[in-house]
C-alpha cells in the first residue's frame, strides 16, 4: 500500500515509534528512524521489512536538529511523505512544585517539536500534492489527570495543532491527524508501574490491573501494533477525507 513512500518518525527507537515505523515499513514504506536508546536494535527490526531504513539523530528539543533531519530525509530518500510525531517524555508533579527546566522541556519535545518538524515537511508534500502528518496525541490531549499538567497540556496543544493544521492544508492532498492512545505498555509507562508496584506493595500484574482500572475501562493495553495498523489507515486512499481528528483507541477511558 505505502510502496514509493518516505517515512520519517520521531521518537522511534522503541515502544508506539518503533512499533509504527516497523509496520510502515511492513505496508512498503521506506523509513527514517529517530531517537536515542538502542538504535541498532531498532534499526534491525525495521529493516526486516525496509533493508534500507535509516536512523537520524536529532535532538527533537532543538528546532535547528529538526530541520536537519528532515532535510536529511529528503536528501537520502528523494522526499518525505509521512510524517509521524511521536517523540515524547514525561513528568509528574503538581503544578507548584513542577521543575521548570522539566515544564520547558516537555513543552519542547512533546509539543513543538511537532509543530516544528512540521513546518520544514509540509512544503514538500504541498508541493507533491500528497502527504500525512499522524501527531501521536494521547487520551491526555482530550481529559486530564492531576500530577501531569505539562504533559496534559502539550498534548491538548497537539491536538489544536493538529486540527489548525487539516484546515490550512484541506484542499492540498495533506492530511493532518491524530492518534489519542490511552495506556499502552511502553518503557515510559512500565516505569509508571514499576512506581505503582513499589507504593502499592503488589506484584507487577497486579500493579497493571490497578493501573488500567483507574482509568482504562477494557482493562487491557493498547499495543503499538494497534496504533500502527491505524497509522497505515489513515495513510490510505480510504482516509483522503478524514482531516483533523483526534482518533482514539483508549479502552473507553475517554468514553466516560
Amino acid at each position: 500500500m505505502l510502496t514509493g513512500k518516505t517515512a520519517l518518525v520521531t521518537g522511534s527507537t522503541s515502544g508506539i515509534g518503533l512499533g509504527i515505523a516497523r509496520t510502515l515499513a511492513l505496508h512498503g514504506a521506506r523509513v527514517m528512524l529517530n531517537g536515542f536508546g538502542d538504535v541498532a536494535q531498532a534499526l534491525g527490526v525495521v529493516r526486516e521489512f525496509d533493508p534500507g531504513a535509516a536512523h537520524h539523530g536529532a535532538d527533537v528539543s532543538r528546532p535547528a536538529d529538526i530541520e536537519t533531519m528532515v532535510r536529511a530525509c529528503e536528501e537520502q530518500f528523494g522526499c518525505l511523505d509521512i510524517l509521524v510525531n511521536n517523540a515524547g517524555i514525561q513528568h509528574v508533579a503538581n503544578v507548584e512544585d513542577f521543575p521548570v527546566e522539566r515544564w520547558d522541556a516537555i513543552m519542547a519535545i512533546n509539543l513543538s517539536s511537532a509543530f516544528h518538524a512540521m513546518r520544514c515537511a509540509l512544503p514538500g508534500m504541498k508541493r507533491r500534492g500528497w502527504g500525512r502528518v499522524i501527531n501521536i496525541a494521547s487520551a491526555h490531549g482530550l481529559v486530564a489527570s492531576a500530577g501531569k499538567s505539562a504533559y496534559v497540556a502539550a498534548k491538548h496543544g497537539i491536538v489544536g495543532l493538529t486540527k489548525a493544521a487539516a484546515l490550512e492544508n484541506a484542499t492540498s492532498g495533506v492530511t493532518v491527524n491524530a492518534i489519542c492512545p490511552g495506556w499502552v505498555l511502553t518503557p515510559l509507562v512500565q516505569k509508571q508501574v514499576d512506581a505503582r508496584a513499589a507504593r502499592d506493595g503488589v506484584d507487577d500484574a497486579e500493579a497493571k490491573r490497578r493501573l488500567l482500572a483507574d482509568k482504562q475501562p477494557s482493562l487491557r493495553f493498547t499495543t503499538p501494533e494497534q496504533l500502527a495498523e491505524l497509522a497505515v489507515f489513515l495513510c490510505s486512499p480510504a482516509a483522503d477525507n478524514v482531516m483533523g481528528v483526534a482518533w482514539q483507541m483508549d479502552g473507553g477511558w475517554t468514553a466516560q
